[in-house]
């Protein structure tokens, strides 16, 4: 946040958890902290991946729902736009000035159709997966209504099991059709293997992305045949992309969880056999907890519990320490083993969460640490924002 006065007008520990300024040991707890260093360096090395690769880096907001980091990643990793889940997402990233948004997920509520219709309003080109033809039709009355243009994608179900269609016939008759309607532009292929993301060992992900690439090389030859050209083919997430980038066949990535890290991801190994958090990829994203009792000798207790964070994916992990774990939650309350009685009360912990994504959603801010003092202050500008 760069506007003083409203920064001046906030309260620390009711609006915000931290101003600029602050020492970090100051901050209250628990919240969102970002190493900026470590989350600079992950974005410009995404960035010069990319760019080596010769394939476009679209980036999933999904994972931070931030403007603020979005943008980030567009000034310090050459980033072409966002990827988003949900309309309403979209609308905070158009809203916020980015300029190429992909929702990439199907939209077919008539409201949410025509508020997708809308975006190109707000200056951004405006994209959406498509799986279904009798969605092209709707889409294009809300885009004819509006007097604007959307681009399709035509999802392909390449391995997930969750949206998309399974055979090149399907992929040609939808495209098909979105190039004959009006209001529609026919944009290409949208090609996420998201099952085979955390699947440990290297050997395993290549195994299953060799399948989704030789099933999205067929659907784009099959449209070339057609005269239909594919500007964008996309997919590839955090533990995939090395296998989509070098594909020949993708030329957009859409890794999202690479900038911040998780626990969770952090465990699949690269082609060496290394953990992926052990130099691939830094972890930036911490929730910041303190230590509120210790009434038992050989457990701590503190202030980030069930509402926190999110557990899907596991429990956190304390970062930079062997000596206590985190071993259980409740809703307002983290259990830590600390079987030598070393930690002392209001000692702050870094935790790595399981999952990056639905943690980052249960919060309202992001705060900036570098060199031992808060730099900044973003919100998480698109949460809450499941419509």
């Amino acid at each position: 946040m760069n506007d003083m006065t409203r920064i001046e007008n906030l309260d620390v520990g009711f609006d915000v958890p931290a101003i600029p300024g602050m020492n970090e040991a100051d901050i209250q707890t628990p919240c969102l902290v970002l190493d900026l260093d470590a989350l600079e360096r992950n974005i410009r090395k995404m960035g010069d991946i990319a760019k080596k690769m010769g394939v476009r880096h679209r980036v999933h907001g999904k994972m931070h729902k931030s403007v603020d980091v979005a943008k980030l990643q567009e000034k310090l990793g050459g980033s072409c736009g966002v990827c988003c889940q949900k309309v309403s997402e979209a609308e905070v990233f158009a809203r916020g000035g980015i300029k190429d948004v992909l929702v990439s997920n199907q939209v077919r509520d008539a409201a949410k159709i025509d508020r997708l219709a809308r975006l190109p309003k707000l200056g951004a080109r405006t994209i959406v997966c498509v799986d279904d033809l009798a969605n092209v039709a709707d889409l294009s009355r809300a885009a004819h209504k509006h007097g604007t243009e959307i681009e399709c994608l035509v999802e392909i179900d390449c391995g997930a099991g969750r949206c998309g269609v399974v055979t090149t016939e399907a992929v040609v008759e939808i495209a098909r059709a979105v190039h004959a309607a009006k209001g529609l532009k026919f944009s290409g292929i949208q090609a996420y293997q998201g099952a085979m993301q955390h699947l440990d060992k290297f050997e395993d992900r290549k195994a299953k992305i060799d399948i989704a690439v030789a099933q999205v090389s067929d659907a784009v030859e099959a449209l070339k045949k057609e005269g239909l050209a594919c500007d964008i083919v996309g997919g590839g997430g955090t533990g995939s992309y090395y296998f989509e980038g070098t594909s020949g066949v993708y030329n957009e990535l859409q890794c999202g969880s690479y900038a911040f890290m998780d626990a969770d991801y952090g465990r699949i190994h690269d082609k060496d056999g290394k953990r992926i958090d052990d130099g691939e990829w830094e972890n930036a994203l911490f929730i910041l907890t303190s230590v509120m009792s210790h009434a038992k000798a050989d457990k701590a207790i503190c202030d980030a519990g069930l509402k926190a964070q999110s557990v899907d994916s596991g429990l956190p992990f304390v970062y930079g320490r062997k000596d206590v774990e985190y071993v259980k939650c409740s809703d307002e309350h983290g259990v830590i083993s600390d079987p030598n009685g070393v930690l002392k009360i209001n000692d702050k912990l870094k935790l790595v969460p399981g999952h990056c994504d639905p943690t980052c959603n249960v919060h309202d801010w992001y705060v900036g640490v570098r060199n031992g003092k808060v730099e900044t202050l973003w919100p998480v500008s698109a949460r809450g924002k499941a419509y």
